[in-house]
């Protein structure tokens, strides 16, 4: 352990998720005509659907994967399956996945580079966020062989261990990377990069998709006729036409 990975593994997780929630809210707060996904498809259908639909399957299977894989206690799963296992299982559905979101990534950057009615319309956070997105994903299929050299489930139990200290705020996370690779460490790294540049980016409108579960629990709107105010003593025969 040295000063930079004290501080890459030991502070700069609570600047990314300070920044990631703080920043959001702000946005929300101040920007909420920039709070969208900034849609391409009007300039150019092409391969977006195709692209964005593995990029989405992908990414989102991760993203749920990695929080329950790695928040989940060792304790409540350890009586149904074990380490070992479980990074087997995490290798093969997460190498599926992560190869949905890089071919999906891919021609997504793809179409954001070399189509020319899309690049000029282009931001330079859209551009870097894929790029950034892309780099992660690699990176995530790259750990892989790694995590087949330790299929006692060890190193994904020392990661796992770092992930639930930083969230739980226990001293000593930074020491349970000791023996990690630098694949593993930029991965991570990168993942915590992306929280940190997300409400600054389109990946805002996120936080509307995890809002739309809201309407699964939304009571029914209720719906009543609009009732006519007749004044009081102002019967129905005494207005214009009443009774022909």
């Amino acid at each position: 352990m040295n000063a930079l990975d004290t501080f890459l593994f030991g502070i700069y997780p609570y600047i990314a998720l300070s920044v990631f929630l703080l920043g959001s809210l702000i946005r929300f707060d101040r920007d909420q005509y920039t709070w969208k996904s900034d849609s391409s498809q009007l300039l150019k259908a092409g391969q977006l659907r195709l692209g964005s639909n593995l990029f989405h399957v992908g990414v989102l299977f991760l993203f749920f994967g990695h929080s329950i894989g790695m928040l989940t206690p060792h304790f409540m799963y350890e009586h149904f399956i074990s380490a070992g296992n479980k990074q087997l299982m995490a290798m093969v559905s997460g190498g599926l996945a992560g190869l949905l979101g890089f071919v999906g990534v891919t021609i997504l950057l793809h179409r954001r580079l070399f189509e020319p009615r899309i690049r000029i319309n282009s931001k330079t956070s859209d551009i870097v966020l894929l790029v950034l997105l892309w780099l992660q994903l690699a990176l995530g299929l790259a750990t892989i062989p790694l995590s087949a050299q330790h299929l006692d489930g060890g190193m994904m139990m020392q990661l796992a261990g770092w992930a639930q200290h930083i969230v739980t705020f226990q001293p000593g996370a930074v020491e349970l990377l000791t023996g990690a690779s630098w694949v593993f460490k930029l991965h991570m790294f990168l993942g915590m990069s992306i929280f940190f540049v997300f409400p600054f980016t389109r990946l805002v409108h996120v936080w509307s998709g995890f809002g739309t579960v809201a309407y699964l629990v939304r009571p029914y709107q209720v719906v009543r006729a609009r009732r006519l105010n007749v004044p009081a003593g102002h019967n129905q025969a005494s207005r214009p036409g009443a009774g022909v």
